[in-house]
């Protein structure tokens, strides 16, 4: 009987670590799009933008961002994503086709007033990157404006744990979440306090989720779920019980 128990055991092992390899995010194939840049070589206008991060450089994500086109951004549910790009067909492409890695952290807005194929690059249904300067470089002469480019979704490999940052008041707390690994994306959260249930959060927008509960005094922990790959991880007491709007914390957790 003792045997039995033992190979039921090794059998769930065996099935969770089947199911925990599964969720882990591989590379996907190459599809075709075009990049442009925005700002100069600083990249100080790419800070803040629709996802929510804020300073780019203190937040961990530096200059190796893009903007993406409204058919990507998926309603702020790309926000993190990592996608190597390297430029194609092109006189400007540099010799031998190198990518650039970078994260989404912007939704690139459309331009009714123009032509999808003359200025109104993101327009929708087209899928594009409008990058940092300083990452446009790493692929293509900048004189180009414009690049055909191949891209592919890759995972976003990251130190460290998951980033909270939050805003809000006594009765509603909004948190950004950041320094996401693996997908990079997230479809889902809830927060419990240290005196409550699991309570689920709504999307907010980009990479922001919502409580309207009264959390103060207590120690938060938080349930988050990948976008792409479904898969859950679970930050227990990331926030002390004195925690504070305007302040992040760092979980021990993270996606692979």
């Amino acid at each position: 009987m003792a045997d039995f128990y033992t190979n039921c055991a090794l059998l769930l092992l065996l099935f969770l670590a089947s199911t925990a390899a599964g969720a882990v995010f591989q590379p996907s194939p190459w599809s075709l799009a075009h990049a442009t840049f925005y700002g100069d070589q600083t990249a100080s206008e790419t800070m803040g933008g629709a996802c929510g991060y804020g300073n780019l450089f203190v937040n961990g994500y530096g200059t190796d961002t893009a903007a993406l086109s409204l058919t990507l951004f998926n309603n702020g549910y790309a926000c993190g994503e990592c996608y190597q790009i390297r430029c194609v067909s092109s006189q400007y492409c540099f010799r031998g086709s190198p990518f650039a890695t970078v994260t989404a952290t912007n939704l690139c807005p459309p331009n009714w007033a123009k032509d999808s194929n003359n200025g109104g690059w993101c327009n929708p249904p087209r899928t594009h990157f409008d990058m940092s300067k300083p990452a446009f470089m790493k692929i293509a002469n900048w004189k180009a404006g414009i690049v055909p480019v191949m891209y592919r979704r890759v995972p976003c490999v990251k130190q460290g744990g998951l980033r909270f940052q939050f805003q809000g008041n006594g009765y509603w707390l909004l948190v950004y979440v950041m320094n996401v690994g693996g997908g990079g994306d997230i479809s889902g959260m809830a927060v419990k306090g240290s005196k409550t249930g699991w309570i689920a959060m709504s999307h907010n927008w980009g990479a922001s989720y919502q409580a309207f509960s009264s959390l103060g005094g207590q120690a938060l922990s938080f349930r988050v779920t990948s976008y792409t790959t479904k898969q859950t991880v679970v930050a227990y007491d990331v926030a002390p019980s004195n925690w504070n709007v305007g302040l992040s914390y760092q979980a021990t957790v993270n996606f692979s």
